[in-house]
């Protein structure tokens, strides 16, 4: 990535990226007596707004778990209407994401993807690469475990083709070769839903990133609940391992 590479420095207390853990789409349309699918397009909807408030807040990079690789263990039915969702807002709604000035980005293994929903995913990166009001990362089909054997795997491959020397990895060189490089680590996971866990989110990148979890299932919510996540991390203390001054 080019100029998106350091976005500029959010405001004091503001974390500069919030990665997301959208849960409960389902549980929410049983709440409301209505079919699964319609729990899927409420949350999208709640995508929509979410990304409104990041740019509104001063947020430059959001990632969203909008499809993990355990996903696809999920009755056929629910995976074809997740299919047509994604792809109806990739064609549909990038025009309106590149006039809000947000980047996209797209991480996991796409290639598990019928090739118009990969065509897509490019298409809008393509059309939104000059975009520096907020970096807005889809993962899909991305599961932290292996995004980091693949990252070993390059770097072993490296060392196999003698441009690499074992003693030359460290903690830099690996998160070059991690699906996210370039990409800052976030500083805060949200996770909705109740469920207090990161199921193969960011896993290495998260090393340091502070948690909330909320109990309100994904289609719920808004602006408000953005506002509160911010205002939970801005009472924080990120410490590093090091003791407070």
């Amino acid at each position: 990535m080019s100029g998106l590479d350091q976005p500029a420095s959010p405001q004091p207390c503001l974390p500069e990226h919030v990665a997301i853990i959208m849960d409960g789409n389902g549980r929410w349309a049983g709440m409301h007596n209505l079919p699964l699918l319609a729990g899927h397009r409420a949350g999208a909807e709640a995508v929509q707004r979410t990304v409104r408030a990041a740019t509104k807040r001063g947020v430059r990079w959001l990632t969203l778990y909008a499809f993990s690789s355990e996903n696809w263990r999920r009755a056929p039915g629910e995976v074809a209407d997740l299919t047509s969702l994604l792809r109806y807002y990739l064609r549909h709604k990038v025009a309106e994401l590149s006039r809000e000035g947000v980047r996209l980005r797209v991480i996991g293994d796409l290639a598990r993807f019928p090739v118009d929903i990969q065509e897509e995913a490019r298409r809008a990166e393509d059309t939104t690469r000059d975009n520096t009001r907020l970096v807005l990362v889809l993962a899909l089909s991305y599961g932290g475990r292996a995004d980091i054997v693949q990252a070993a795997s390059r770097m072993a491959q490296a060392v196999a083709r003698g441009e690499l020397q074992p003693g030359d990895i460290d903690e830099t060189l690996f998160a070059s070769a991690l699906l996210t490089a370039g990409m800052p680590d976030p500083d805060l996971v949200v996770r909705t839903s109740g469920e207090c866990r990161l199921s193969n989110f960011l896993l290495w990148q998260s090393a340091y990133a502070e948690l909330v979890f909320l109990d309100i299932p994904w289609p719920d919510f808004d602006a408000t609940h953005f506002d509160a996540v911010l205002d939970i991390y801005s009472r924080r203390e990120r410490r590093f391992g090091a003791r407070p001054a």
